[in-house]
């Protein structure tokens, strides 16, 4: 199955983010404000237990009960028959109603029954009844809600869109950063290409000095020649990968143990050049035969053989080359070296487009490795150890068999 582009993750990431906070923030604002409604709602009761206990009719405990037992209800109410009319006083009659007293009374009286219907639309009265001897009356409190009830309830709409324009935000800033991204890899492979031209190119001169200083050696000559012939189908095949880099490589059954061994003899006899004595021990297990692509394969292990050498700051040094099949299952490869090594920092960044530890490269060799065993292959790719100064371990993993 074809792995998901690392640019849809990130949109996917940002959707699930957005979407789980969305969530989060809906919920939780919801349970606020019914837990607010059942205060508020419990404070109405508390209040009608109140007056029914007082009696609405004094005067002097009624307003006790309004400006001291109960200083904590700030959301309007409204005290009424069970007609739902509005009694006089107004305002002694209500909390948390501003009325303007500077209008007549049927005015004022209007704009309280406007009140009462608003009120009941939301929230249903409470209906008490107050008994004063054998005389019973029966009674409404209507309310409303809080205006801190009201704002929460508008709270997450205004939360959505300031997260709404912050994913937004987020995402360009990404776009832009990949955008960035994108022109460095462009131009690292630009590059690579050039570096990795460079190399047969280089030995291609040589050879010729060769020839030119030993013309009267046929048997050199020759075996020269042959080289050079390695150096020219090196060129061929350097094209060929990366005409594949971008598209959806063919896979094919080959003998993975001899592909790995002719690596290393094209290396053993170019390795002089680094000006080092750099010997590759193998440990290879043979006639292994998988599916893989051989030369984007190659190209990984020829950059982990060329880090390897550059890493080794001696003039001696060895790498480790080791390969091995786990129950028909998995191909595992090991490439040791004796150099340098990488602290923790530099491990967590080494497959990162433009991340080197060089002072010449750009850093696009094992950002190029990672993609082509991970995406192409299907394995995994990851330093298994590395110290300062006590070298690294690069580890791939493919399956035996895709």
């Amino acid at each position: 199955m074809r792995k998901i582009e690392p640019k849809f993750k990130i949109k996917l990431f940002f959707l699930a983010l957005a979407s789980i906070i969305i969530a989060f923030v809906l919920i939780y604002s919801n349970i606020l404000v019914e837990e607010l409604i059942r205060r508020e709602e419990a404070d109405s009761q508390l209040f009608v237990d109140l007056y029914q206990h007082i009696g609405i009719d004094n005067i002097e405990n009624s307003i006790f009960i309004f400006e001291k037992i109960i200083p904590s209800i700030n959301f309007p109410m409204i005290i009424t028959l069970d007609d739902n009319e509005p009694r006089f006083p107004l305002l002694q009659e209500s909390r948390n109603i501003k009325i303007d007293t500077t209008k007549d009374i049927n005015t004022q009286t209007e704009y309280v029954r406007k009140l009462i219907q608003q009120m009941d639309a939301d929230n249903h009265p409470i209906e008490f009844t107050i008994t004063a001897g054998q005389d019973s009356i029966n009674y409404r409190l209507h309310y409303a809600n809080s205006d801190l009830v009201n704002q929460l309830k508008y709270f997450p709409l205004i939360q959505i869109a300031i997260i709404t324009v912050f994913i937004f935000l987020a995402y360009l800033s990404f776009s832009t950063i990949k955008r960035g991204e994108e022109s460095k890899v462009w131009v690292g492979m630009a590059k690579e290409a050039a570096h990795q031209l460079g190399t047969p190119l280089s030995s291609l001169l040589a050879w010729i000095e060769i020839i030119e200083y030993n013309r009267d050696n046929p048997e050199l000559i020759s075996e020269t020649a042959s080289e050079m012939q390695k150096d020219v189908d090196r060129l061929s095949m350097i094209a060929k990968r990366f005409s594949k880099i971008g598209s959806i490589p063919e896979l094919e059954e080959a003998n993975i143990s001899k592909e790995i061994h002719n690596i290393c003899d094209y290396f053993d006899k170019r390795l002089p050049v680094l000006g080092k004595h750099i010997e590759i021990i193998r440990n290879i297990q043979d006639d292994i035969n998988c599916k893989f692509n051989i030369d984007l394969f190659a190209w990984v292990i020829e950059n982990l053989l060329k880090n390897a050498a550059e890493a080794i700051e001696g003039k001696d040094g060895t790498i480790m080359l080791s390969l091995n099949e786990i129950d028909k299952k998995y191909i595992h490869i090991f490439i040791t070296d004796n150099g340098k090594g990488m602290n923790k920092k530099q491990r967590k960044q080494v497959f990162m487009p433009g991340f080197t530890t060089k002072k010449r490269g750009w850093g696009l060799g094992l950002s190029l490795s990672k993609r082509i065993i991970e995406e192409y292959h299907n394995g995994k790719i990851f330093i298994k150890d590395s110290a300062p100064g006590k070298g690294t371990t690069f580890m791939i993993e493919i399956p035996y068999n895709m």
